[in-house]
C-alpha cells in the first residue's frame, strides 16, 4: 500500500518545506552509507502479492475489499488502490534448504483463507496481472479504496499532470485501447508480485544492475496480462498501463525528454545513492506531507533516522527495480524491490518465478565478470520492452548468444545459471529441480499465462462466442486451474469441437 498520509490537498508552503526535508534526508542518507552499519546477516527474500476480488457469477471486479479484509482479520493482508484489490505480504525468509516448498505451502494456505473470506461475500480471489473482465465503466462509480493515501495519490497525479490521463496501447493484431480517464482508476487494474532482496550498501549496485538485466527474462516467461478493457494488447499489458497511468508529463515535457515516474532506469549505477539522488533531483513531490523527524539530530545523537520524508517520496517513483531504505527495530537495511512480474497464474508458478529470479540474481552478482559490463543499458531496456510486448515469443540480445528466442536462451543457458545461483544460496537440489522444471515446462510448451489466455479466448471466439463471453469463460477456466495450483504450462486449451459440443448439450 505504501506510506499513509493524513490529507489529500497540499499548500505551496508544505511543498517547499517537504522539499527541504527530503534534501536533508538525502544528505543524512549519504552520511549513513559512508559510516553506518546496515543490517545484513544472510540473504533474505520477501514477497508482496497484489490480488483481485471478483464476483462468483460474472467474474467481474467485486468492490468489497474492506468487507473481505474485515472478515479475514489478518495483518498479512491489506487494501490496495481499487476496492477490488487486496495485497498479501510474505514475511522475509532465506532462499535455502526447503524454504521454497515452505513458501508454496504458506502462500497456498493464506490464499485459501482469503478465498474463504471472499466466498462469504459471493466472491473469489484472483491472482492475475489484469482481470480480463475489467471494463472502464467500473471507474464511473466508487472504485477507490478507503484510505487517505489513495485519494491523495489520485489528486496529486492529476494535479501534477494538469489534466486527465490518456491511455493509448496498441496490440500486435491491431487492437487498441485509446481512452481518456479523469482519475487513476485503470491503474488499479495492475496487480503484481514484488520480490525483495536485502543487500549491503556495497553490493546494492551489483544487485540492482543484475535485476535490471534479468527483468526482461522474468517478463517474457511470466507474462500474464494480455487483455485490457476487452482488447488484446501486449503480453504483459501491465507495463504500459502502469507507465501511462502514473505519467505526470504533459505532451510538451515528453518531447523535451523528461522521464516518466514509472520507468526502466537511466543507466547502470555505482551506488544506491545514485537512484535516491535522481528521485530527489528529477521528480516533484506528489505527497508532500512532512514528518517531525530531524534526521541530522537523530544521526548525530547516535540514533538511526527513519528518513520518512525520503521514503515517502521514493514511494512515488516507480522504477521497475526500485531501491528501498527501511528500518526494523532501529536497525537500517537496504533492499532491491523487483516489480516487473504480474500476479499468478498459480502459487506454484509464482514460487517458481521467485526461485528463477533469485537464482539468476545470485549467479549474476557472484561469478566472473558482471554481465552488465557486457551489455549496453539500452539493450537491456530493449529486451524488457520486447518481452512486455511479445512475452514468451520474444527474442533477446544476450552476451555470447547474439539475438535469440527467449525460450532457447532460458532452456539452453539460464536454467543452469539459475540452478547454480540457488545452489549457492543453499536451496536443496530436489527443491531447485522441482521449481525450475516449472520454468523449463513453459519453454518446452511455449505456454505461459498470457499465451494460454490468448489461445483459449480465441478458441471460444472461433466456437461462436462474443469477445465478452469468451473472456469470461476463459477466466472461469483460469480461476479453476489457478485454485487447483496446476502450473500454467500444463493447462490444456479447449478445442473448438469440444466447446461446440458442450454448448449443444446445454441447449
Amino acid at each position: 500500500m505504501g506510506q499513509e498520509v493524513s490529507q489529500s490537498d497540499f499548500t505551496r508552503e508544505q511543498r517547499l518545506t517537504f522539499r527541504a526535508k527530503v534534501l536533508s534526508d538525502l544528505d543524512v542518507f549519504e552520511r549513513m552509507l559512508e559510516g553506518s552499519r546496515f543490517d545484513f546477516t544472510r540473504p533474505l527474500m520477501g514477497l508482496e502479492i497484489e490480488l483481485n476480488l471478483v464476483d462468483g457469477d460474472r467474474l467481474a471486479p467485486a468492490l468489497i475489499n474492506r468487507e473481505v479484509l474485515t472478515d479475514l482479520d489478518e495483518e498479512d493482508f491489506q487494501t490496495e488502490v481499487g476496492r477490488y484489490n487486496i495485497e498479501m505480504n510474505v514475511p522475509p525468509r532465506p532462499m535455502a534448504g526447503d524454504q521454497a516448498v515452505r513458501l508454496e505451502r504458506w502462500l497456498s494456505q493464506s490464499l485459501r483463507r482469503a478465498g474463504d473470506a471472499a466466498r462469504g461475500h459471493d466472491a473469489r480471489v484472483a491472482a492475475i496481472g489484469i482481470v480480463p473482465t475489467l471494463m472502464p465503466e467500473l471507474f464511473e462509480g466508487s472504485w477507490l479504496s478507503d484510505g487517505m493515501r489513495y485519494q491523495a495519490l489520485n489528486d496529486s497525479l492529476i494535479r501534477e499532470r494538469g489534466e486527465g490521463f490518456e491511455l493509448d496501447i496498441h496490440g500486435p493484431t491491431g487492437e487498441r485501447v485509446s481512452s481518456y480517464h479523469d482519475t487513476i482508476g485503470p491503474l488499479s487494474g495492475c496487480t503484481s508480485v514484488q520480490l525483495h532482496q536485502q543487500v549491503t550498501p556495497q553490493d546494492f549496485p551489483f544487485y540492482w544492475n543484475g535485476a535490471s538485466i534479468i527483468s526482461s527474462v522474468q517478463v517474457a516467461l511470466g507474462a500474464n496480462s494480455p487483455y485490457l478493457f476487452g482488447k488484446r494488447l501486449w503480453a504483459e499489458s501491465r507495463i504500459p498501463l502502469f507507465t501511462q497511468m502514473t505519467d505526470t508529463r504533459s505532451i510538451e515535457l515528453k518531447h523535451q525528454g523528461v522521464r516518466p515516474r514509472a520507468y526502466f532506469g537511466n543507466g547502470w549505477i555505482t551506488s544506491i545513492f545514485d537512484l535516491f539522488e535522481e528521485n530527489v533531483r528529477s521528480f516533484p513531490a506528489l505527497l508532500p506531507e512532512t514528518s517531525d523527524e530531524d534526521p541530522v539530530q537523530v544521526l548525530e545523537s547516535g540514533g538511526v533516522p527513519s528518513l520518512k520524508d525520503l521514503k515517502l517520496h521514493n514511494g512515488t517513483v516507480w522504477r521497475w527495480n526500485r531501491p528501498i531504505y527501511d528500518t526494523i527495530q532501529g536497525v537500517p537495511h537496504l533492499r532491491v524491490e523487483n516489480r516487473v512480474l504480474p500476479a499468478g497464474p498459480t502459487v506454484v508458478d509464482m514460487v517458481a518465478n521467485a526461485c528463477f529470479y533469485y537464482g539468476l540474481l545470485e549467479a549474476a552478482t557472484s561469478s566472473g565478470r558482471p554481465i552488465w559490463t557486457k551489455m549496453p543499458f539500452a539493450t537491456a531496456e530493449k529486451n524488457f520492452m520486447d518481452a512486455a510486448r511479445n512475452g514468451i515469443s520474444s527474442t533477446h540480445t544476450w552476451p555470447g548468444f547474439g539475438t535469440v528466442p527467449v525460450v532457447d536462451l532460458v532452456s539452453n543457458h539460464l536454467l543452469n545459471v539459475a540452478d547454480d545461483g540457488l545452489a549457492a544460496l543453499g536451496l536443496r537440489r530436489e527443491v531447485r529441480s522441482h521449481f525450475l522444471s516449472v520454468i523449463e515446462g513453459r519453454c518446452q510448451n511455449r505456454q505461459n499465462g498470457a499465451s494460454w489466455q490468448i489461445e483459449t479466448t480465441e478458441t471460444f471466439e472461433a466456437a461462436g462466442y462474443s469477445r465478452e463471453d469468451a473472456l469470461r469463460e476463459m477466466f472461469r477456466i483460469y480461476m479453476d486451474h489457478s485454485e487447483d495450483n496446476l502450473p500454467v504450462h500444463s493447462w490444456p486449451v479447449p478445442t473448438v469441437e469440444a466447446l461446440k459440443t458442450a454448448a449443444a448439450a446445454e441447449e
